[in-house]
Formats: C-alpha cells, structure tokens, sequence
C-alpha cells in the first residue's frame, strides 16, 4: 500500500518547526495585545459581536422570504428584528454588551457550581466527591463575584484570556526551537 504523494508533503509541513513556530505566533501576538490593551480588546470584542448578529439579522431576513411555507415566515422574521435589535443595541453600547456577557457567564458559573455542589452532596459514592465539592464551591464564588462586579470581571476575565495566551505561545515557541534544533542535529 503506498501512500499518496500529497498526505506525504502534508505530513511534512506539519512536522515542520516554521509551523509549530506560527502557531506560537498565533497564540503569542494578541496573547500580548489582549495584555497590553484589555479594555479595547474587550470593545473590539463587543463590535465584533454586534456585526455579527446585525449580519446573522440580515440573512434572517432574507431567508425568511425565500420559503414558500408562509406559516414559518413570522417566527423567522422575528428572530431576524431581535437579532439587528440586538446588533444595533451592542453597536450602540460595547460596554453593556461586554455586561451582559459577564452576567451570563456568571449565571452560567452560579448555577453549574450549585448543580455540581448539589451532585456532589446527594451522591455519597462520587469518586472524589470533596474535589467536585470544591469545584463546585469554586463556581459559585466565582458566579457570585462576576455578577457582583460584571465590567470589571470582564477585564480581569481577558487579562487571564491574554495570559492563557501568551503561556500557550511560549510553550509552542519552546518546542519549535526544541523541534528545530532535534531537526538539524538528526541532519
């Protein structure tokens, strides 16, 4: 069985350490712009997601004409006004957007660690039952303090997104270099 000459050349980019060393870039670059500039990555994030649902609204609108059923063409016109209200809304005002993405996020944490907590204190055979325990006290302190404080949440929220990032970059760099120089000793 011979292996097509194509997947050969691929698999030779991908052993590559150029392309290990771009995705420590990729990672890298706005790992450190997320950390330089938190607040206007936070509103670049905000526009973003406004363009994006007063897109989504727009080609919701239009496919609700292209159907021939007439009874779907109400809900879908609906969803469409919500979606470019929604759009405009998070154009209008980056930051209540970021708001209300902080609020979610905490409503999401409060409520799984509470559901987690409650998982962990009803099933007494739970494999590490005090590690989910903690976890779930950990959600729920967490859900309590991002909706205590939704804005600057947000803020300390990408500031660990950027360090996430840049952690990421150095770790790929690292095993670029390692790669590279494994490559020119096996040379």
């Amino acid at each position: 069985m011979s292996i097509p000459r194509g997947s050969v050349l691929v698999t030779g980019f991908a052993a590559s350490w150029t392309w290990i060393l771009g995705a420590a870039l990729a990672a890298l670059v706005p790992g450190i712009l997320v950390l330089v500039w938190p607040h206007e990555t936070l509103h670049i994030l905000a526009v973003l997601i406004g363009l994006y649902l007063l897109i989504t609204g727009g080609f919701r609108f239009v496919t609700a004409f292209s159907r021939e059923e007439h009874e779907e063409r109400l809900p879908r016109l609906i969803i469409a006004v919500i979606l470019v209200l929604a759009g405009v809304l998070c154009l209008r005002n980056p930051l209540q957007t970021i708001a209300a993405l902080s609020l979610i996020v905490g409503v999401v944490w409060l409520v799984s660690g509470m559901l987690t907590a409650y998982t962990a204190l009803v099933g007494r055979d739970l494999p590490h039952r005090g590690f989910v325990l903690g976890a779930a006290v950990l959600g729920i302190v967490a859900g309590i303090v991002v909706l205590a404080l939704p804005a600057q949440s947000a803020v300390v929220l990408t500031r660990l997104l950027g360090l996430w990032l840049v952690l990421i970059g150095l770790a790929e760099l690292m095993v670029a270099v390692a790669l590279r120089s494994a490559l020119r000793e096996a040379r």
